[in-house]
């Protein structure tokens, strides 16, 4: 620790130079050329930063080539930020660069479990070696020592847990978004790499909108404005946030279709639908919390984002953050403090109220306590949350959640006979902090193409995730594999692979879905359906769709219990038999509960029979329907 105190000093004498130094000299030649460009920040010291202190190059030269010579193109890269971003910023870099943004560790050791590739659920590898050296390991939240880098697939060699197509598919295909990386660079995914990707705002299309003479805004690929700032709207965490569990474009409402891209436009042959990330998108329900106006960094703590210095496996080792910090519990209002105890500094009590500050605008937010609904006369809220099996047993998003992505069978090819671009290899680049553009990615991976069996966005299947608690469960990864040789050769065709639980590696996994409204799924939605106890529609007939296993793509578990998929979260499963009979129990209350929904029959019935807040007023309010059904 001391040797740290002793590096931030240094860090920020050399800062305080360069500040000095940049008053005195701001006669810089960039200027020359990039007139018009707009301050990084207008708050002091970092505004009076001259244009080398981040950028370096020469700033004395005339001469363009020259004045660029030893250019850092984009400072906080993660291959140069040290001696930029990180000079004054040490801690956060250093804890960024172990955090899962920057390893995507639970992307890789997801994958690697379901692919059969790894013995444990815990990460082995990440995007590159990264070792946490602080000899602060909270072991029992899952933090880790280390992560190797992910090793590279050779077709030649024998199938091993260290040479694997599954390193080749995480390398080609989903590694895109570690922040080592500028990402795909086309309409939707358009950022820069280090703390840029987050900080530097990007739009849609990439184009600039600044003022700079000297950079053209038809040539996409540039921020917004030659701007950094820590009001980070949602858009920005969208341009990576759009696959996998796919939490950002759950939040604003959207959900990728099936790729017809309807409807059309009034140009002949060309559609109306808005293409981003590759995909067309429908348009459903957003996230109550976007719909009032607030962002994600509204509920993300600085530790959920930057990381706390640690490296953990999966998300929810990572986020500090849980509902009941901000709603409260049924016993009390929120305590204004992070489930890992850290004090949340936009949300504060006045007269009573819990209050929050959007990060953004400013806006003031009223937060609704769980304790005070209770205490309503809303009879919905008092039935669901007053029974203590749902608040001690269940994520408040297994109800609240108005819907999820469903991406069912992900159909994979391995082309061995074409290269491709390889997320985690760079060529070397005389601007070291280029490498990490797409331009500049070696082509050291294999072609992979990818084909879906069905998407769907209704209420998911439920499931016992890693806390303990019923969540939501979607498809992911559910890989049907194939691989192609030199001269066509399939040496895989519409494989599964087998994790070493010996479970099937068609997966499904608990997540929360940012679809948060505050009219929760009705009981009946679980209670009465086999889909929500992980037993699946029976739609789907999978051998009929050239897929080698016995259970649909939506079921999970069958009858006795037996789990059928596989997940790759530590402690996370289906339903025991003995937990469907329970639910499906309760379902029996479902049928005529449903009607609380109704708020006219509801109220009728309630003149009728009266309220039953006990057992035994339940058993009268029964026997008195039954009595005078017979007497009718």
């Amino acid at each position: 620790m001391e040797s740290k105190k002793i590096l931030r000093q240094i860090g920020y004498t050399i800062f305080i130079i360069f500040v000095a130094y940049g008053i005195c000299c701001a006669d810089s030649s960039c200027i020359e050329c990039h007139k018009g460009i707009e301050p990084i920040i207008d708050t002091p010291p970092m505004k009076d930063l001259p244009c080398e202190f981040c950028h370096q190059g020469d700033p004395k030269e005339i001469d363009m080539k020259m004045a660029h010579d030893g250019l850092l193109s984009n400072p906080s890269d993660y291959r140069v930020v040290d001696r930029t971003c990180g000079v004054c910023h040490y801690d956060i870099v250093l804890s960024s660069k172990k955090s899962l943004h920057a390893t995507s560790a639970g992307i890789i050791s997801g994958a690697r479990w379901a692919w059969g590739a790894q013995n444990t659920k815990r990460a082995i590898y990440g995007t590159y070696n990264v070792r946490d050296t602080d000899k602060d390991i909270p072991s029992e939240h899952g933090a880790l020592t280390n992560l190797n880098k992910l090793p590279r697939f050779n077709p030649k060699r024998p199938l091993t847990n260290r040479n694997h197509p599954v390193d080749d598919y995480l390398r080609a295909e989903c590694l895109r978004c570690h922040v080592w990386s500028r990402g795909e660079e086309r309409p939707g995914d358009y950022r820069a790499s280090g703390c840029a990707a987050c900080h530097v705002l990007y739009s849609d299309q990439g184009l600039y909108e600044g003022n700079d003479q000297a950079i053209s805004k038809d040539r996409p690929g540039r921020p917004i404005t030659h701007r950094i700032t820590s009001k980070i709207p949602t858009f920005q965490c969208l341009h990576c946030h759009n696959r996998g569990d796919r939490i950002g474009t759950n939040f604003i409402g959207t959900m990728e279709s099936d790729g017809y891209g309807a409807p059309w436009s009034r140009t002949a042959g060309a559609k109306g639908g808005k293409k981003l990330h590759g995909k067309y998108y429908n348009y459903l329900i957003p996230d109550i919390h976007y719909e009032r106006g607030m962002a994600c960094i509204d509920c993300h703590t600085q530790n959920d984002i930057h990381g706390d210095g640690n490296i953990y496996s999966k998300k929810e080792q990572a986020v500090e953050i849980e509902c009941t910090d901000c709603h409260g519990t049924l016993t009390q209002k929120s305590t204004l403090y992070s489930s890992r105890g850290k004090r949340i500094p936009w949300i504060w009590e006045d007269k009573g109220k819990i209050l929050l500050q959007g990060k953004i605008d400013g806006k003031i937010h009223v937060i609704p306590q769980i304790k005070e609904i209770l205490n309503s006369n809303n009879d919905m809220a008092k039935t669901a949350m007053g029974i203590p099996g749902h608040l001690e047993k269940l994520e408040c998003y297994a109800c609240h959640a108005k819907w999820a992505p469903q991406c069912y069978g992900c159909h994979v090819q391995q082309d061995l006979s074409q290269k491709a671009k390889d997320w985690i290899e760079s060529k070397r680049s005389a601007d070291l902090s280029k490498a990490g553009e797409r331009g500049y990615l070696a082509q050291s991976a294999f072609k992979w193409r990818e084909t879906r069996s069905y998407l769907r966005w209704d209420d998911p299947t439920l499931g016992i995730n890693s806390e303990g608690l019923v969540a939501p469960f979607i498809p992911g990864c559910q890989v049907i594999f194939t691989q192609i040789g030199p001269g066509s050769n399939s040496k895989f065709t519409n494989y599964v692979f087998t994790t070493s639980e010996g479970i099937s590696g068609i997966s499904s996994n608990p997540l929360q879905p940012h679809t948060i409204r505050k009219e929760a799924r009705g009981c009946e939605s679980c209670h009465s359906n086999k889909k929500a106890l992980g037993l699946g529609t029976g739609t789907f007939i999978p051998q009929k769709n050239g897929i080698p296993i016995p259970f649909g793509l939506d079921q999970i578990v069958d009858e006795n219990g037996t789990q059928l998929q596989s997940t790759s979260h530590d402690g996370a499963r289906p339903f025991n038999r003995e937990e469907m009979s329970k639910i499906n129990r309760m379902g029996v209350c479902a049928d005529c509960h449903k009607f609380m929904t109704d708020p006219v029959i509801w109220k009728r019935i309630k003149k009728r029979v009266g309220s039953a807040q006990t057992r035994k007023l339940h058993t009268k309010v029964l026997k008195h329907l039954i009595i005078s059904d017979e007497n009718n």
